[in-house]
């Protein structure tokens, strides 16, 4: 017991982990970081069109976005539009999870390795979110959320959030975990 509270104070997402009902609220966008690719940050000099310069999603992490596409698919939730960061572990989540068609957007690109475009970046992401119709569903990196949320997620773990007049509101959380080797 414990550990539930620990868990709950410390790491707010898990405590409501699996809130499918959040995205039914009117404005609600889901945004995840994007499925597991083992390390952190990118080796140096990696080039953004080059895949094998990246680190990347791993096959737990191919799985983990394939079984996250397929709970949305399986509950009936359709978005209307689905955006990406131009990383190729985030483009490659987008794409097996199999909601949509994928539009790169480089305001969902990592900034892990030059913050001075977090701000920018940022406020990209809110003008992207308040000018959408519909139901949208972003793929980033955990700094890019972070800035935007202020909440940490785990790989492939997904925000329900609505934009406000000043800031963002987390409505809840939805986390599928990754199968285990």
């Amino acid at each position: 017991m414990r550990w539930i509270i620990f868990i709950a104070l410390f790491w707010p997402a898990a405590a409501s982990a699996n809130d499918w009902a959040a995205l039914d609220q009117p404005g609600a966008v889901a945004i995840m970081r994007h499925a597991l690719a083992p390390g952190t940050g990118d080796p140096a000099g990696f080039d953004l069109g080059d895949c094998s310069t990246q680190r990347n999603l791993n096959e737990a992490g191919r799985e983990q976005a394939r079984s996250i596409g397929d709970a949305f698919r399986a509950r009936g939730i359709v978005f209307d539009h689905v955006f990406t960061g131009q990383w190729c572990r985030t483009r490659e989540t987008a794409q097996l999870l199999k909601l949509g068609p994928v539009t790169e957007v480089p305001a969902l690109n990592s900034f892990f390795g030059d913050v001075s475009t977090r701000d920018s970046q940022t406020e990209a992401t809110r003008a992207l979110i308040a000018e959408q119709p519909g139901l949208v569903f972003l793929v980033s990196h955990q700094v890019n959320i972070s800035a935007l949320t202020g909440e940490f997620t785990r790989s492939g773990e997904v925000l329900v959030i609505r934009a406000g007049p000043k800031d963002i509101e987390v409505l809840g959380s939805i986390l599928i975990e990754p199968p285990r080797p």
